[in-house]
């Protein structure tokens, strides 16, 4: 290839991607300031998981620190940050009409760039003043997780290398934001850890103290999905939609329980798949590796096929 004809070509491949810019403009977000940057929230949420497991995440913590002044100049900072973060991606999405978020109170008449910018530096404080809340929560699932593993050594272990721990860390991160409206930032902190751990867990999932997924590696939660107290699932396992109503224009319906309810005390093994919003799995029963459930299963009761 002469080097005229190599000019030539990538001349009309500009030409043609620059034509895509416009054509396919879905897909692109040319000169758009308010578009959340992924690595700016991935920065928030390892600022949230060094608060939460100070010493295992972040910059190592000096015994003879002052916790209180140390942790204040960093709820401090972190705030700021998730505040900017919040108000951003409520412009972005306020400007697109997309609709995406429950926050919507804004007349289009008002001041409303004044109006996101308050609502989300309320949003930033209320959200930060769960993490007692969340940490509380953690400390059950890791506990769960040493109970629930014969090859845990040690809670070190546990919280630095179990990719399922690390997974419902960042759920139980992401879960409040979902639940106060907040749009995209939780799907984007719930991404991150499902392409770290293989965990792909939806925000919107609701799930209860001391959960373990062992191994964790290829796990599905939906979005609809209830979980209750003490449940243990294992890896490959998929909480799913069974099927999807559609609108007269044959576009699907949003919403509505579409995902699996799981009571107290229930073990999940390796493979198995629960589909529908209407399948409730009763407290205590254990569903066996490789079945596939579209039916309630009452409790106590072992399911060994995919009879279900």
């Amino acid at each position: 290839m002469t080097n005229e004809n190599r000019v030539d070509r990538l001349r009309k491949l500009t030409s043609s991607m620059a034509g895509s810019y416009q054509d396919l403009g879905g897909i692109n977000r040319l000169g758009e300031k308010d578009l959340p940057s992924q690595p700016a929230v991935v920065a928030i949420l390892e600022e949230l998981l060094a608060i939460i497991f100070p010493g295992y995440h972040g910059d190592p913590v000096p015994r003879d620190a002052d916790l209180e002044l140390l942790l204040g100049a960093r709820l401090d900072l972190l705030n700021r940050h998730l505040a900017d973060m919040i108000e951003q991606t409520l412009v972005f999405c306020y400007k697109k009409k997309c609709h995406c978020t429950s926050l919507w109170d804004v007349e289009p008449t008002a001041d409303w760039a004044a109006t996101l910018k308050t609502m989300a530096r309320r949003t930033s404080l209320e959200y930060l003043e769960q993490l007692p809340v969340i940490r509380q929560l953690l400390d059950t699932d890791v506990t769960a997780a040493y109970e629930g593993d014969p090859a845990a050594a040690n809670i070190e272990e546990i919280i630095l290398c179990y990719p399922g721990v690390q997974a419902i860390a960042v759920h139980r991160l992401a879960h409040p934001l979902y639940r106060m409206g907040v749009p995209l930032l939780p799907r984007i902190m719930n991404e991150w850890a499902h392409q770290k751990t293989g965990v792909d867990i939806h925000p919107g999932a609701t799930i209860g103290k001391y959960f373990f997924m062992d191994h964790g590696t290829g796990v599905v939660i939906g979005e609809t999905t209830e979980i209750g107290e003490h449940v243990k699932i294992y890896q490959s396992v998929t909480l799913g939609a069974l099927s999807f109503s559609r609108n007269d224009d044959g576009s699907l319906v949003k919403g509505g329980k579409r995902h699996p309810t799981l009571a107290d005390g229930v073990t999940i093994y390796a493979n198995a798949t629960i589909l529908g919003g209407d399948t409730v799995i009763g407290e205590g029963a254990v569903i066996g590796g490789g079945t596939w459930i579209t039916k309630s299963v009452p409790a106590g009761q072992q399911v060994v096929s995919g009879a279900g």
